[in-house]
């Protein structure tokens, strides 16, 4: 059985290259992230510099993953492949899995608050939960096989 690919409208393909705009934002933060000076380190308040140098190995590579993971789930759908829902899931559970681990062996929102420590978690989880709709609202109209 073919699977024809329709005609997919602008709307397609602005919110994939803005879906691939953040993956690559995310992959710059990590970049950024594993490449900070121990100039800039020692800038850090004493709790962040402790709550930095306490991460375990894993936790960089669960980062990377998920950031690579956001960008190449935008890249697969400018390309108009269904395996981007797949790969965008991906990255969706490393995000939770990530930031899961920090709030829950950390004291990070007792000491930063609420708003502070889990607004940006939270907005990242809810923009890949969109991500994972946008794709899956894709394959539905027949814009990505």
């Amino acid at each position: 059985m073919t699977v024809l690919r329709k005609t997919a409208p602008a709307r397609f393909w602005i919110i994939s290259l803005l879906i691939t705009l953040w993956g690559a934002i995310g992959v710059a933060a990590f970049y950024l992230d594993v490449t900070t000076s121990p100039a800039a380190v020692a800038q850090m308040s004493d709790y962040d510099r402790t709550l930095r140098a306490s991460r375990p190995d894993w936790f960089m590579w669960l980062y990377g993953a998920a950031t690579w993971a956001g960008l190449l789930g935008g890249l697969l759908l400018l390309r108009r492949l269904v395996v981007a829902r797949a790969v965008l899931i991906v990255a969706l559970v490393l995000v939770v899995a990530m930031f899961g681990y920090i709030f829950a062996v950390t004291d990070l929102i007792a000491v930063k608050g609420v708003v502070t420590a889990a607004g940006f978690p939270i907005a990242l989880v809810l923009i890949a939960a969109a991500q994972i709709w946008f794709a899956t609202h894709a394959r539905r109209h027949g814009w990505i096989v």
